[in-house]
């Protein structure tokens, strides 16, 4: 096991402790919660980093990585959203929850096809990120059952992300429209 598997390896162990925290009936526990997060989204960036720069890249960490990063801001918005029985985080968050699985899915089936490569991320998705994280640390810090500008700012910034969301899966269906439409057509 190379150091950028084991650096998503513990950024996976990090989403029960996160949830543990988030649940802990104490006015810190979301605050905790919300640093539990930032080191897993450090160690997000930081295991890419390393597995580049220490040329450590395999096919293993290039599966995992995602799939971790999947189950982590899944986890953060099912907690969130449980929170708050409002449609204001309920609708973008389905809207990312959907779209991280469809473009799982697409992954897969390109890596099938041996078209991995097409599946790239784009510059579009980074900065979709960035704001889903930003978003994320806030809702999870501020309870959603809470008032301050901080949290109405993670909820704009969580619609800013479904909204870049669904533009990033169009994005992607149609890198990979050609590739899908000739296999259904065989």
């Amino acid at each position: 096991m190379n150091i950028a598997i084991f650096l998503t390896l513990v950024r996976l162990s990090s989403i029960p402790i996160f949830g543990l925290f988030y649940y802990l009936p104490s006015r810190w526990a979301h605050p905790t919660a919300a640093i539990v997060f930032v080191f897993a989204g450090i160690t997000d960036w930081l295991d890419g980093y390393i597995a580049r720069s220490l040329s450590q890249t395999t096919d293993l960490g290039a599966f995992l990585d995602p799939v971790v990063d999947k189950l982590l801001v899944g986890a953060a918005l099912v907690l969130v959203i449980g929170e708050c029985y409002t449609n204001y985080l309920s609708i973008p968050g389905a809207i990312i929850i959907c779209r991280e699985i469809i473009i799982s899915a697409l992954r897969e089936w390109m890596a099938e096809l041996g078209k991995r490569a097409s599946m790239t991320v784009t510059f579009l998705s980074k900065i979709k990120t960035t704001f889903q994280m930003v978003a994320l640390i806030l809702l999870i810090w501020y309870a959603p059952k809470t008032s301050s500008w901080i949290l109405v700012t993670g909820v704009v910034l969580l619609w800013i992300t479904a909204l870049l969301t669904i533009w990033t899966m169009v994005i992607y269906l149609k890198i990979t429209w050609r590739d899908l439409t000739t296999f259904y057509e065989r």
